[in-house]
């Protein structure tokens, strides 16, 4: 069992994986991980938002992001909030891809994730990633005799 992770070591078991980007916690709270998760939970402790459903928290992101007019991989993901700690043993992850219409290409769902198992931010991409096509060499031209 692993143990349960205070905010600030949270932050950075997925800083440390890649994830430093821009996340939103329960569709609001725009900003960097620690601040959006914060700002939520001050949200609600002052009372102004309905209570954790469930005791997850979501949090979502683009793990890539290259313009209105280009595919973007986005990130959600459920982590176990209890008590003022996370528990990364259910976290549970779905990755896609999209096109700039917003058009699913190609989806990823990772379940039964512990902090050892997150994949990376590159490793989350990937999952998703259209695959290359191996060169194949040209044919030869020319007549056999």
């Amino acid at each position: 069992m692993e143990a349960l992770l205070d905010l600030d070591a949270f932050v950075k078991t997925l800083k440390d994986k890649g994830y430093d980007g821009y996340f939103h916690t329960e569709s609001c709270c725009a900003g960097a991980l620690w601040e959006s998760i914060s700002g939520f939970l001050e949200i609600i402790k002052n009372g102004n938002d309905a209570p954790l459903l469930a005791n997850f928290l979501h949090l979502s992101t683009y793990l890539e992001w290259n313009g209105e007019d280009k595919p973007r991989v986005e990130c959600n993901m459920w982590v176990k909030y209890e008590n003022g700690k996370f528990d990364l043993e259910q976290t549970e992850m779905h990755i896609k891809r999209t096109d700039r219409y917003g058009q699913l290409l190609k989806q990823s769902k990772l379940t039964d994730l512990t902090a050892n198992s997150i994949p990376t931010k590159m490793e989350a991409i990937a999952q998703v990633s259209e695959k290359y096509k191996e060169e194949i060499p040209p044919k030869r031209r020319g007549f056999r005799m």
